[in-house]
């Protein structure tokens, strides 16, 4: 798409703050109107639109794509959404050791077990922790409490938890980072443990090397869009 306007600027709507094109409101891809809650968030992603050059590239545009997201999917898969991340519960990322080596198996300890301990005291939800691939069961009522911690979250919020907890493959990092008990390039590092322990070992390809970056940029745009969303 070629850019057809000279200037975005943000403008008050029912429900928020908007985001118009030489004066003209945007809609997300599915028409709905862009519609968000804090003028914050509106102003950021009329600066992504400020930013395109000629051509217009949705890529680098991640405030916009996670608000048409919310909007445009998360808003009416709400309960499908909750259950897809409180899903991650059941495996977390940080309830597994590895069976060997033991520096990397103390270095998962010494990292994850404070978040362990932080979901317990924060939600009354103890998780369990094992060593190696299989999984270990998690209770029925840890489980539920981590449903209902998530589905707490209103949609955009909801939108950044999820791109979050899929970043990060953890439930447990993903509300970490959206309380504040860490901050997004903690929840990077942290969920990419097991992955930089083998770099050190034997290298890191090209291939591995862009996954990881992509992974970082996801993590701090759902971070940087839920700190706009809950501006005031």
């Amino acid at each position: 798409m070629k850019r057809f306007w000279k200037n975005a600027t943000v403008a008050e709507a029912e429900g928020g703050w908007t985001v118009t094109l030489d004066g003209k409101p945007i809609r997300t891809p599915a028409k709905n109107p862009l519609v968000v809650p804090s003028r914050a968030l509106a102003e950021a992603i009329a600066a992504e639109w400020n930013e395109q050059g000629e051509d217009v590239r949705p890529a680098s545009m991640p405030l916009m794509r996670l608000a048409s997201t919310a909007l445009d999917l998360v808003e009416k898969r709400h309960s499908a959404v909750v259950a897809e991340i409180a899903k991650y519960a059941e495996t977390d990322l940080v309830c597994y050791r590895a069976a060997h080596p033991p520096e990397l198996a103390h270095r998962q300890q010494a990292a994850w077990g404070p978040l362990v301990d932080w979901a317990m005291l924060r939600y009354d939800a103890p998780l369990s922790v094992t060593s190696g691939v299989i999984p270990a069961a998690q209770s029925p009522a840890s489980l539920k409490v981590f449903h209902a911690a998530v589905a707490a979250y209103g949609t955009l919020e909801l939108t950044a938890l999820h791109a979050a907890t899929t970043a990060c493959g953890s439930v447990v990092l993903g509300l970490a980072l959206a309380e504040g008990r860490i901050d997004a390039e903690e929840a990077y590092t942290l969920s990419q443990l097991d992955e930089t322990f083998q770099i050190e070992q034997w290298g890191e390809d090209a291939e591995a090397a862009r996954r990881r970056a992509s992974l970082r940029e996801d993590i701090r745009n759902a971070a940087r869009f839920l700190a706009l969303a809950r501006a005031t």
